[in-house]
């Protein structure tokens, strides 16, 4: 299996994007948002954890894996350092969420983040809010 594998996940901005969660952020394959949906970055993503490649997820599984999570948007770029872990599911049909704790259900990408929804910038932000923003996210799994 390769060193690093790579994933490439492309969503759009929203109106009602507040990124104000404190321990997740979440990219979705939905295309509404309430403002409820404080973690969420980015929505009408092309995949959700059900689309990834088996040979992404196997490597996420691996113990002691790493996921690095570039976020683009515009001229702006952020990046969130993760952890994989052995117990991840990698399922759920519309969802990634990536957790600051050790939480793991259908729905969760990576845990042990260093950085949730409040954490990112607030001109990469601002940005996010515009609905016909395109937003690139980069999914570098290794070992």
């Amino acid at each position: 299996m390769p060193r690093e594998i790579k994933e490439i996940i492309l969503a759009h901005g929203h109106k009602n994007i507040l990124a104000t969660h404190g321990t997740t952020l979440e990219i979705t394959r939905d295309n509404h948002l309430t403002k409820k949906g404080t973690c969420i970055i980015a929505v009408s993503a092309n995949k959700a954890l059900a689309e990834l490649s088996d040979e992404f997820k196997d490597k996420l599984r691996t113990e002691n894996a790493k996921l690095t999570i570039l976020i683009e948007v515009g001229d702006f770029i952020d990046t969130i350092q993760a952890s994989g872990d052995p117990k991840l599911i990698l399922t759920h049909p519309t969802d990634l969420v990536v957790r600051k704790s050790r939480h793991i259900c259908s729905r969760t990408l990576a845990v042990g983040a260093n950085k949730a929804a409040c954490d990112l910038p607030k001109n990469l932000v601002r940005k996010l809010k515009e609905p016909d923003q395109k937003v690139k996210v980069t999914l570098t799994a290794r070992t």
